[in-house]
């Protein structure tokens, strides 16, 4: 068989990604281009390693860290029925969340803490500046005590792996009894915060997660596909989970992210990295944010809601401290935004998913680009990057 080489024109990207599905990088993705009412999507490889079955339009993937802009989505949405109010403290539907210490010191002890300035408001939880989250330096979640807290509390704050087994109420209880590791407002930090939204935006509506982003998000944008489950006799469909090894870069199946994980549905339906979905629907919701909150000539969303979103809220400061996540861009609502972008204004916008998922929209050019994959390291070899110069 003959190996894929590289064109100029349209099929430059798809034949680049062959590239990396010959040479072993990956088993395959789905390529997913829209330019105005112009879509182009290319299936790429196959569902696994050693299978044939090979990638669809439509099939499945755990999109992960794509579940965070969705339910900031959500949140909008209440905002705007006024259920959530973006400047009020999350202590009235949150009250575990209350008169929270901060701590001296990251690395010190849980007991050694001052009062908090202030309240956490919503807006915090959407920027991602509730105080606590991820930590990169001086090492990846080093083992200070707030972290191992966190660990022993079963919190599984970080990767999607492992994933949370604790109901709602019961992880926010938890939650509640650490102390924060910097005060409210100060810094971004990853994860948590979407976590924490999860739970915020389903005491607003007075329904689960799951009930209510079918309600107002899949449902009205024909989302048939994305849940935080899969049924059983579509398992098929979705695409095997695989990482590099490290010494010898052979492509391991994570096993740990198999059925007995994806089709029942979660006890704690995660907004921080739950959802599966696929390119085609993906698509559907890139497109509302796009078309400023209107689907088919039905608003969702204002457009006011939307600019906020997709608006950096971080501080110059704020980006600088934020490490390798944000990698120097701003944040908006659940999301990344372009802050040095040619000045193309408005700016950029999207996130990726840590199992090898990526959107990205370009509004000054009418353009999204989704790339779909299930082996983590597309997003660290160069895969994502090639994506975004190529589109």
């Amino acid at each position: 068989m003959s190996r894929p080489t590289a064109s100029a024109g349209p099929d430059r990207l798809p034949d680049a990604m062959a590239l990396r599905v010959a040479r072993g990088e990956l088993p395959g993705l789905v390529l997913l281009v829209a330019r105005g009412d112009e879509v182009r999507v290319d299936p790429i490889g196959t569902l696994t390693v050693d299978g044939t079955a090979p990638m669809r339009p439509d099939t499945l993937f755990r999109v992960t860290s794509m579940t965070k802009p969705v339910v900031a989505v959500a949140a909008m949405t209440l905002v705007e029925e006024g259920r959530l109010d973006l400047a009020e403290p999350i202590d009235r539907l949150l009250p575990e969340l209350a008169g929270r210490r901060v701590l001296r010191r990251l690395d010190g002890p849980l007991d050694d803490t001052v009062e908090a300035d202030r309240p956490t408001t919503v807006e915090d939880v959407l920027t991602f500046r509730i105080g606590h989250g991820m930590i990169f330096e001086p090492e990846f979640q080093p083992p200070y005590p707030v972290v191992t807290a966190a660990d022993e509390r079963g919190l599984a704050i970080g990767p999607p792996d492992p994933a949370v087994t604790l109901p709602p109420d019961e992880w926010l209880r938890r939650f509640g009894t650490l102390p924060l590791m910097h005060q409210p407002g100060d810094r971004w930090q990853y994860d948590t915060a979407a976590q924490v939204l999860g739970v915020l935006v389903s005491r607003a509506a007075g329904q689960p997660l799951p009930d209510l982003l079918r309600q107002r998000l899949f449902a009205p944008l024909g989302m048939v596909d994305t849940d935080f489950s899969v049924p059983l006799a579509q398992y098929d469909r979705l695409a095997g989970h695989y990482a590099a090894d490290p010494e010898t870069g052979e492509l391991v199946a994570r096993t740990i992210s198999g059925p007995q994980r994806w089709t029942v549905p979660p006890t704690f339906p995660a907004g921080a990295s739950g959802l599966v979905s696929t390119a085609v629907d993906y698509l559907a919701f890139a497109r509302l944010l796009r078309d400023r909150g209107v689907h088919r000539g039905v608003r969702l969303l204002s457009e006011e809601s939307v600019a906020r979103m997709t608006a950096n809220h971080l501080t110059p400061e704020q980006i600088a401290m934020a490490g390798p996540v944000l990698d120097g861009h701003g944040w908006g609502y659940g999301l990344a935004v372009e802050v040095t972008s040619e000045g193309t204004t408005p700016a950029p916008y999207g996130w990726t998913g840590g199992y090898g998922t990526g959107w990205f929209t370009d509004p000054g050019r009418d353009l999204i680009a989704i790339a779909l994959t299930q082996t983590d390291n597309f997003l660290f070899n160069g895969g994502w990057d090639e994506v975004r110069k190529l589109v």
